[in-house]
């Protein structure tokens, strides 16, 4: 357990000094093993761990989406949705910053990432909040609000890395965020009602549409609506796996692109370059992952925390609420995806030990993450924000942000307390 600890302080420190995190985990996690083991058990170890990570079919479910993703950012489909949403919504006070909201989630639900919901939405969205005299504060929290529902609302990134560490369904997992996705959308046009009823200077109506141009703008994000549902309905009735559907969504959204003429030769290339590209450094992360959870294990660190635990004779409820406090702890300092794969062995064994599921699990720690995108000092979507808006000062942005992270407390707050809202869905799937 010692040694366990000083590699953990010694991973820190590295990754802080700026070292690449899956690296990082690998340096640390095989120089343990061999501690622990010798340095002919651990090259064998690690030769295996780069065997299994490259020919597990369940990982291609990745480079599938994360396709689908720049497909569907580079066929503008982020425009439509945001138009689509601010033709019905954007009369109301706080109306473009609702509308925001509302295209986050349907952009989420396409793309699969915090940061490019974040980015793009920011191009988008910004610009029409500034036209109406929106505050920035509120225009800039309200983005960075909404990206963070890019690592929820299925198909996500950060529930598939989960499934693939923790051997879980992922097809369960991306069921489960659908009604916590859907809950995060209604909390956060509740704070912009709220803040812009206190505050109506900050929000300014916009333009009423009539109603030909509300339903002519609808009509425009069938192809948004149409993926989400082929791929989420396929998957829920058994008519194509994940991979499969990753595939699928990938080829869909090619199509889309194309038939809006936003695919040329050389944009199709520099999609499938950013698909690779982060698809080789998320596989040098698992496996840098695996290595340490093996150094972990056999360390006895898992073992020693249950067992710590158990001599506090605290209720599991209670042992989870200091897990989740670390996690909003650590966020402060570490990246969302860093956490998953630095956190995942050691609490996982102690979840599952205390006879918590999984795949609620899975969703508690992927919406306390997307608390950690916009917490402070790192929250990462908050440096999107700053690069998207340089003359926007940080303050500020965190200032907008504020209210949605008191909704992001009681959202985390109702599916910990009710597990049934992220395991409804996955439990029908099952009958």
């Amino acid at each position: 357990m010692i040694v366990s600890l000083i590699g953990f302080a010694v991973l820190f420190l590295i990754a802080f000094m700026g070292f690449p995190l899956g690296l990082s985990m690998l340096v640390v996690g095989g120089t343990g093993f061999g501690i622990l083991r010798g340095w002919e058990p651990t090259l064998e170890m690690i030769s295996q761990q780069i065997l299994d990570v490259t020919l597990n079919t369940n990982f291609a479910v990745l480079p599938m989406f994360l396709l689908m993703g720049a497909f569907v950012h580079r066929a503008a489909l982020a425009d439509d949705l945001y138009e689509a949403a601010d033709a019905w919504l954007g009369h109301f006070r706080g109306g473009l910053a609702m509308a925001t909201i509302a295209a986050c989630g349907g952009f989420a639900a396409v793309s699969g990432s915090s940061l490019a919901t974040a980015a793009t939405m920011a191009k988008v969205a910004v610009p029409s909040m500034r036209k109406f005299k929106y505050a920035d504060s509120l225009a800039a929290g309200t983005v960075a609000a909404g990206g963070t529902m890019g690592i929820l609302i299925p198909p996500s990134a950060a529930l598939i890395i989960y499934g693939i560490l923790t051997e879980e369904d992922i097809a369960a997992l991306f069921m489960a965020g659908i009604i916590p996705g859907v809950i995060t959308v209604i909390a956060y046009i509740a704070v912009i009602k709220i803040v812009t009823r206190i505050w109506p200077q900050i929000g300014p109506p916009g333009e009423r549409k009539d109603w030909g141009t509300r339903w002519r703008a609808l009509a425009r994000v069938w192809g948004v609506v149409l993926l989400f549902v082929l791929i989420l309905g396929g998957i829920s009735f058994g008519v194509f796996t994940p991979n499969e559907a990753g595939g699928i969504g990938a080829i869909g959204a090619l199509v889309f692109a194309i038939l809006r003429k936003k695919m040329s030769r050389k944009i199709f290339f520099e999609s499938l370059l950013e698909a690779v590209h982060t698809s080789a450094m998320v596989i040098v992360i698992v496996i840098g992952a695996l290595v340490l959870n093996n150094f972990v294990t056999l360390s006895g660190l898992p073992a020693a925390v249950v067992n710590w635990v158990e001599t506090l004779e605290f209720s599991p409820m209670i042992v989870m609420m200091i897990i989740l406090a670390f996690y909003v702890l650590l966020g402060t300092v570490i990246e969302g995806l860093a956490m998953i794969f630095l956190t995942v062995p050691i609490f996982v064994p102690l979840v599952e030990g205390l006879g918590f599921d999984l795949i609620w699990f899975g969703i508690v720690m992927v919406m306390v993450v997307e608390i950690s995108l916009i917490t402070p000092p790192i929250g990462l979507n908050v440096f999107v924000m700053k690069s998207m808006l340089p003359d926007v000062p940080l303050k500020t942005i965190f200032k907008g942000i504020a209210p949605f992270f008191v909704a992001d407390l009681v959202r985390l707050a109702l599916v910990v307390f009710i597990p049934a809202l992220a395991l409804w869905l996955p439990n029908m799937m099952r009958y």
